[in-house]
């Protein structure tokens, strides 16, 4: 991995993991292309998606003051006002993920981290986003609650599966539960900030405890990358939190149908290649 591609991928990852097109599909796509070995660059992904999660931490840096003070009030009783009920939501929306990604995380890998696979999800996440917007225009809106922290939660689990966005399916699920749009998109982002930083610890302890002194890469790269991923990421929350105060999901919903059908073309290029330039074996299968 050289700056060039440590500057894409940091791009790619502060943009995708907030716009609701998914940055793991992306990743694992951009990664296929560029001819990148996964497995030597699993330390580069805990690096940008620390990057991201400075993003939150930045942009909703007052949410997060706000929480750090309502968990200690915790511990003396403290759960009826608004932050802290709100940390109580975070902790119940965290346990799914955590419980799929402690249990399922090297399985999603083996079978989901494929260019092909990621086209398959972007496909159904994007028929999912019309279909939730359909249903949550329709939908009562109210505050939120326990159980829908729990569904949201949920949602955030499926979205471990590269190509199923992890901010689009959590807000889709805050629609279908009676959220409104932008509410639902700030529980999204403040539920993704333990889980991006439970994320990169697991990831850190579960491979290689080496895993940074032992990259096939320098320093640099790592804070190119981080860097990157830290100012686009920024600049992606800060353009999604106002643009869905006035417009729904149905452009990211067609953005993933059009990519899922691009990324399933690319990877049948080849083949579909090698079949014009062997028209004797193309008559072999008897169509």
């Amino acid at each position: 991995m050289g700056i060039l591609d440590s500057i894409i991928l940091g791009f790619i990852q502060g943009v995708t993991e907030f716009l609701p097109i998914s940055s793991s599909g992306h990743l694992v796509v951009i990664e296929h292309f560029l001819g990148l070995d996964f497995e030597k660059h699993k330390a580069f992904d805990v690096a940008v998606h620390l990057g991201t999660l400075t993003s939150i931490l930045i942009y909703f840096r007052k949410d997060i003051w706000n929480l750090i003070k309502a968990f200690f009030k915790l511990f003396i009783g403290k759960i009826t006002e608004e932050y802290s009920k709100l940390i109580l939501f975070i902790i119940i929306g965290t346990v799914p993920a955590v419980i799929t990604a402690v249990y399922f995380e090297k399985q999603i890998d083996v079978v989901f981290r494929d260019p092909f696979m990621v086209a398959m999800a972007m496909l159904i996440v994007g028929i999912i986003f019309i279909i939730g917007e359909m249903i949550g225009f329709q939908t009562e809106k109210t505050g939120l609650k326990w159980w829908k922290a729990i569904i949201i939660g949920i949602a955030q689990a499926i979205a471990l599966i590269p190509g199923v966005s992890r901010s689009g399916l959590t807000i889709v699920a805050g629609l279908f539960s009676g959220l409104e749009r932008e509410k639902a998109a700030r529980f999204s982002f403040l539920l993704g900030a333990p889980a991006m930083f439970g994320a990169g610890i697991w990831t850190y302890v579960n491979y290689n405890p080496g895993i940074l002194t032992d990259a096939p890469f320098d320093l640099w790269i790592f804070i190119i990358g981080f860097a990157m991923s830290a100012l686009t990421g920024l600049a992606a929350v800060s353009f999604l939190m106002y643009f869905l105060k006035k417009h729904t999901l149905l452009g990211f919903a067609f953005y993933l149908l059009l990519a899922a059908f691009l990324i399933i073309f690319l990877m049948s290029l080849p083949y579909i290649m090698w079949l014009f330039e062997n028209p004797a074996d193309l008559e072999k299968l008897n169509w």
